[in-house]
């Protein structure tokens, strides 16, 4: 079983950064991807970025090209999401999710393992 914790949510103003991390626990392999999702109200959660083990990222949403990167520490346990020039429509609540699968797959629906989300709201 893993087990991934989100941190780093709160309140922002347009313009500004937050950096969220997910501290990712147990039977874990680390060649798994870990991938960063954001959900809003009544739609379904988008998948923003992926991180492979050798660290490198997958491609990024087109929302967040240019302002998100993706990063994970050497130990491989935690996962980090900067968000830089947030707007207003980058407020929801933010996941991080692990597949069983090899590869970052692209929905949702690949997923198995989900953090329990960090809201962030910008104004």
């Amino acid at each position: 079983h893993v087990q991934l914790v989100e941190s780093g949510g709160g309140s922002v103003e347009a313009g500004g950064s937050l950096r969220l991390s997910c501290v990712v626990s147990g039977t874990w392999s680390p060649t798994r991807c870990v991938a960063w999702f954001r959900q809003t109200p009544g739609n379904e959660r988008e998948r923003l970025a992926g991180i492979y083990t050798s660290g490198a990222a997958s491609d990024f949403a087109d929302a967040v090209q240019g302002r998100f990167t993706i990063a994970r520490d050497e130990a491989r346990t935690t996962v980090y999401l900067q968000m830089n020039t947030l707007k207003p429509e980058d407020t929801g609540t933010y996941y991080c999710a692990a597949p069983t699968v090899y590869g970052c797959p692209a929905h949702q629906s690949g997923y198995t393992y989900w953090g329990q989300g960090t809201q962030v709201t910008v104004s």
